[in-house]
């Protein structure tokens, strides 16, 4: 390696001094990261040698705009973050956001300083946690093989040296940018799905088109053939058709254009449910762009060539007498309906993927949480930033919470280390004790920190035993468990009294609570032990996300929003509030994934939809318009209306249904890409699969029934006047 660097997970702080208190998150690093990223700076430096104790920050861009109005001298002034002192050594580039892909970093100190800023961080001699991340930049001619081996070798021998931390593990090397591994598959998976999607929105829109050409080449066959038996050659003609899909390319690249930018703004809407700040906004990448529009530009050519092809090579007899140039005797199966069928048959499967997100949205939405999510507001705080001790930071939370709960309006106050649904929090395994130590006799459990009044404050039925009371930091430990606990962990006998083990730790087991959606709304119903906020910060303190403050109001939760951060600014003024939200609106939060695929494959099956419907209108128009001579003469040989309406349908319907045989099958495969990301439904969802094929029938007879109309409403003398 060249160079290396070193830095932490996200460091929380608190940036206080002009204006009111403000949450940020950013980095410990090493003084030479800076010269290992490698990045242009906006104003000043970064770190230099020797500076890995010294109180300076260098600032994200964004920061320095919002919260200093972007001070053009703030290289070298003082800033008070956490309540310490900090120089300002520089602003880095807006492009940067830190090494991690989706990390909103908003700050870097000299990495001495993080057990300073996070005291919750582990120690420096700590093998038993990963907190720290290595940046290097590989030597010229070394390659990624070559370094990965390198990495293995000393893996290896740290595994030697620390057999009880080190044993059976490596390390995970990356790219820097790149996205985490554990979610590098998730995303994947979702952007190939949505890539067949767009895909075969481009199929079927390319179909259209070339359907349309199609069309159009024909009406233009007598001008064509007069053209070509004044002289002009073909290869003209040919360029003159080719010229205009290449027009036709370009304005549709113009306007893909617009509505990309406005998509894209509309997306960046989303948020995901975490408590760091994640950079997930979606812009509009002048590469990505360029590829599209270059992408319509050779759409329009290529699909304008056939039709081009065809319009300029007609049957000169058949054309000047005004008959169907692009028609061949005796073929039933046109080129239109083959394109045609391939439209329908695509959009069988776009519709049976946005059933099935539809439907997973709608199921995800009557999942029962387990707790009440109305007239409920949060805030988070975190004392540990500002230093206080645990003691400290008990104390507060408590007065806190009674200060809160005797505000008019207020129901109940409680604190938890972590709201539910929050996408992550503590876990340990459990296990009772006495029972075979063994991989298998530990339970995986999910941990909250709570005050007492929390279960009744959200609605979680209590089945047996008490609540939490007046538990001191040095009492025996006390839990209660859920009802998934008590059959995973207990295997179903009275847990009231029975002691458990997790993490070296026994709890005594005084409750029993109904069963919540604890992390995401698809996990699977699995233990959860709460512990008591006061007997747990000393031991282990929350994992530098703070604490949350949970209100139950008798109306809206908004009112009593000024009225709470009133009560904390008179305990600490400098404490940051952060994460304030309503219930309602953290649990929207949890529905990100559900309401991003809805949203995403809705819009894209709603447009091949239209696209293969107007398809198919199109070439039923255009065989009415073709046969007209032909329905003159049924109807003047006695043919009803209906027989005529009949008769167009028919033909409509044969199309319709041919492409639905082709497309469900298939539709039935790739619905597996899904499977990952349905809620409550199974990706071969009968519901979804038994709708689509009527109502897409029921789609295309709409679209056959107006020329059919049309058709059947055919004055039989003037069709027989038509030339």
């Amino acid at each position: 390696y060249k160079v290396t660097g070193v830095q932490t997970c996200a460091v929380p702080a608190s940036i206080s001094g002009s204006g009111e208190p403000e949450r940020v998150w950013g980095q410990a690093v090493t003084a030479n990261f800076f010269s290992v990223t490698q990045l242009p700076m906006v104003l000043g430096r970064g770190f230099v040698s020797g500076e890995e104790n010294a109180q300076e920050i260098v600032l994200g861009a964004a920061l320095w705009r919002l919260r200093f109005n972007a001070d053009p001298n703030i290289a070298g002034k003082t800033i008070t973050l956490s309540g310490r002192a900090y120089t300002v050594a520089g602003v880095v580039t807006p492009a940067f956001h830190g090494a991690d892909q989706i990390l909103n970093t908003e700050f870097w100190v000299p990495l001495g300083n993080g057990p300073t800023l996070a005291p919750n961080m582990p120690k420096e001699g700590d093998r038993s946690q990963h907190w720290l991340q290595v940046l290097a930049r590989l030597k010229p001619g070394v390659t990624h093989e070559h370094a990965a081996a390198e990495l293995k070798t000393i893996a290896s021998r740290l595994a030697q040296a620390y057999p009880a931390t080190d044993k059976g593990n490596g390390f995970v090397f990356e790219q820097a940018g790149s996205l985490p591994p554990r979610e590098r598959d998730t995303v994947l998976i979702f952007f190939a799905a949505l890539s067949v999607v767009v895909l075969l929105v481009l199929a079927i829109a390319g179909a259209n088109v070339a359907n349309l050409l199609f069309a159009q080449a024909a009406a233009r066959q007598r001008d064509m053939a007069v053209r070509l038996a004044l002289g002009a050659t073909r290869a003209r003609l040919l360029r003159q058709m080719l010229t205009e899909s290449l027009l036709l390319g370009l304005g549709g690249g113009v306007l893909g254009v617009i509505l990309s930018i406005w998509a894209t703004s509309a997306l960046s809407g989303f948020r995901l449910p975490v408590p760091v700040p994640l950079d997930i906004g979606i812009g509009v990448d002048w590469r990505v762009l360029l590829y599209s529009f270059v992408l319509s530009l050779i759409s329009g050519l290529l699909l304008g060539l056939a039709p081009a092809w065809a319009a300029a090579r007609p049957l000169l007899a058949n054309a000047l007498k005004g008959e169907d140039a692009l028609a061949r005797p005796g073929r039933r199966f046109t080129l239109r309906n083959l394109l045609v069928v391939a439209q329908i048959a695509m959009s069988v499967v776009l519709l049976s993927v946005t059933g099935l997100f539809l439907r997973s949205l709608l199921s995800a939405s009557t999942i029962d949480i387990g707790f009440r999510s109305d007239n409920m507001m949060l805030m988070s705080v975190d004392p540990s930033v500002h230093g206080y001790t645990s003691a400290r930071t008990v104390d507060f939370m408590m007065q806190l919470r009674d200060r809160v709960a005797a505000l008019q309006g207020v129901v109940s106050a409680v604190a938890t280390d972590m709201p539910p649904l929050s996408g992550g929090g503590r876990s340990d395994g459990f296990r009772i004790p006495g029972s075979p130590d063994t991989p298998s006799s530990w339970v995986n459990t999910t941990l909250f920190m709570v005050t007492p009044g929390y279960f009744y404050t959200l609605g979680i039925p209590r089945i047996a035993g008490s609540d939490f009371g007046s538990e001191t930091a040095d009492g025996p430990r006390v839990g209660v468990v859920n009802q998934a606990f008590v059959q995973q962990v207990l295997g179903g006998r009275n847990p009231i009294g029975v002691q458990v083990n997790g993490a070296g730790v026994l709890y005594r087991i005084i409750g029993v609570v109904g069963n919540v959606k604890s992390r995401t709304l698809g996990e699977e119903t699995g233990p959860v032990l709460y512990r008591s906020l006061q007997q747990t910060i000393a031991s282990d303190p929350s994992s530098m996300v703070g604490y949350t403050l949970m209100v139950r109001t008798a109306g809206s939760p908004i009112s009593i929003e000024p009225a709470v951060r009133r009560q904390i600014y008179s305990l600490d003024r400098s404490m940051a509030i952060y994460n304030e939200q309503t219930m309602q609106e953290h649990i929207q939060a949890a529905y990100f994934l559900p309401h991003l695929a809805a949203a995403l494959f809705g819009t894209f099956g709603f447009i091949g939809l239209v696209l293969a419907a107007v398809g198919l209108y199109g070439v039923m128009s255009y065989a009415v318009s073709c046969r007209t001579r032909e329905i003159g003469i049924r109807m003047a040989m006695g043919a009803q209306p209906g027989t005529v309406e009949r008769l167009v349908l028919r033909q409509g319907l044969v199309l319709t249904l041919i492409a639905v045989a082709l497309g469900w099958p298939a539709a039935w495969m790739l619905s597996k890409l899904a499977a990952s990301f349905l809620y409550g439904i199974q990706p071969h969802d009968v519901i979804t699969f038994a709708v689509v094929p009527p109502f897409l029938i029921a789609i295309a007879l709409v679209a056959c029934w107006i020329p059919a109309r049309r058709a059947a409403s055919i004055d039989p003398m003037r069709a027989l006047r038509t030339e």
